[in-house]
């Protein structure tokens, strides 16, 4: 991977992990149906600009396929995570979300994109247990909302990773801002009966709609335009590398600015979960350096 592409991808992981303190910001005062909704909607205004500016045309030719990509990839984790907000602090959500490596080795597999191994698969075992920890052992008390909210992000999760070798199926047919438009824009017509439903609860604050306004513009529509350009150049394990870097910054995040509490469950469990992306991946960042080692003079 040239250095270009990790450096954006470390930025890509710094929005994303930004965006769970944002969702946990602005979730509980919006409701998860008109959150996600709105998030989604500005995605598509940025999107659709650019697609003008651009003189893009809609891929409308592909609509099945956005429809499965939007939904796998958009609307279904955007709500889920949402939901899970309203429950769980943001570190938590984004280090659950690094279980979506485990289901896209998963579903590379099946796609005949990857092949599974004793290694990955003892990935697999380290990644659930370290969801068990961060779930049992943090400074949230285990109840049945929590562990309902830890499944919403694990099945979030499930989605992105399901998406990606998909994702990058699709980039052989269309342009990478013309599948972001796109997959956004099928998402928020999938969302927008639920935010009609939940509209008269929602509580429309500054802050609350700051946060949506970032989310939507930045860590959605720009970010995902993004990463779908780096997909053409990487592969699909690669481009969920920004997911192993999310935990990071959204732990960050979440402590420096909603003083949420760090706790042996979250460092426990993390290092499970990071050292799950490793083996599943086959990450080594030594790689390199042992190989120069290794090499004859």
């Amino acid at each position: 991977m040239k250095t270009k592409y990790f450096a954006q991808l470390i930025a890509l992981s710094a929005l994303w992990g930004a965006s769970f303190m944002l969702i946990r910001i602005a979730s509980p005062l919006l409701g998860p149906n008109v959150m996600a909704a709105l998030r989604i909607g500005m995605a598509t205004l940025t999107l659709a600009v650019l697609m003008r500016a651009m003189r893009h045309r809609w891929p409308l030719k592909h609509w099945r396929e956005l429809v499965l990509l939007g939904a796998l990839s958009v609307a279904f984790p955007f709500l889920l995570f949402a939901w899970a907000a309203l429950q769980l602090p943001a570190g938590y959500s984004a280090l659950l979300n690094s279980t979506a490596v485990v289901f896209g080795i998963f579903a590379a597999a099946w796609m005949k994109e990857d092949t599974l191994t004793v290694r990955k698969l003892v990935g697999c075992v380290c990644g659930f247990a370290g969801v068990a920890l961060i779930v049992g052992l943090g400074p949230v008390e285990p109840s049945p909302q929590v562990i309902l909210a830890a499944l919403a992000c694990t099945a979030a999760s499930a989605c992105y990773g399901i998406s990606t070798p998909l994702m990058k199926r699709a980039i052989t047919r269309m342009q990478p801002l013309e599948i972001a438009a796109g997959i956004h824009a099928v998402s928020l017509l999938m969302l927008l009966p639920g935010a009609a439903w939940s509209w008269p609860q929602a509580h429309f604050t500054p802050g609350a709609l700051a946060a949506v306004a970032v989310m939507g513009v930045v860590t959605s529509g720009l970010a995902y335009w993004l990463h779908i350009r780096i997909m053409v150049h990487v592969s699909p394990v690669a481009a969920m590398s920004p997911t192993f870097m999310i935990p990071v910054f959204g732990v960050t995040w979440g402590h420096l600015f909603l003083g949420e509490q760090l706790s042996t469950g979250i460092y426990y469990g993390g290092a499970l979960v990071l050292l799950a992306s490793a083996l599943v991946t086959g990450f080594n960042p030594w790689q390199k350096w042992l190989d120069a080692v290794d090499a004859k003079p």
